[in-house]
């Protein structure tokens, strides 16, 4: 019964082939899979560069912000101050003005030391962890090379700034791992990270 049913398949795929028709609804059955691929991947793509950019657009503005927060709030080793707090609060505002999963950073819990502050949050349904950083020179403090300037003006003399930069590592879900499974059973695409940063100089 088996033999007769496979081998009455098989002269239907064959009677298909012959005709230009029946080849043409074999050759869309094979391609299927890889358009389904490709057009869900062109989207996921474009989600995911436009996510990027609308973290590099909060940690910008975050950056600015703090660039012009006092900086006699500013300790070694301690809790995140008000003016660090405010940048966190800021940049959380601004991804859900931008409709973007904030992973509960409005609540996460404050860092118990810095500089510099990391806060991490993973809530809302996030698929994996937010981490946001924050770092604040006090005028006057030690350089960092991560606020250096160099002067090619002047001879190569780098110069230190005191400044404000704020990190962010985004969690990224890819959405067509399960068309991805219509080609190869098995295959994921795993769970990335965006990352986006800026760093203003201190304005006081």
């Amino acid at each position: 019964m088996l033999a007769t049913i496979r081998r009455s398949a098989t002269r239907l795929l064959l009677t298909l082939m012959e005709s230009a028709s029946g080849a043409a609804i074999v050759e869309f059955a094979v391609a299927l899979p890889l358009l389904i691929v490709l057009v869900v991947g062109i989207f996921d793509f474009g989600g995911a560069f436009n996510l990027k950019q609308e973290l590099s657009n909060a940690v910008r503005e975050a950056a600015r912000f703090g660039a012009g927060q006092p900086t006699n709030d500013l300790c070694t080793s301690c809790g995140a101050p008000p003016s660090v707090d405010a940048i966190r609060y800021l940049t959380d505002s601004y991804l859900r003005a931008a409709g973007i999963n904030d992973c509960g950073l409005n609540g996460a819990a404050v860092p118990a030391s810095g500089p510099p502050w990391i806060y991490t949050a993973a809530g809302n349904g996030c698929p994996g962890t937010l981490t946001l950083t924050i770092s604040r020179d006090a005028a006057g403090g030690l350089p960092t090379p991560s606020c250096s300037l160099t002067l090619s003006n002047y001879g190569g003399i780098t110069a230190y700034a005191a400044c404000t930069k704020v990190s962010v590592l985004y969690p990224y879900q890819w959405h067509f791992n399960n068309v991805l499974q219509l080609i190869s059973s098995g295959t994921s695409f795993l769970l990335s990270t965006i990352p986006a940063n800026a760093t203003v100089a201190n304005l006081n």
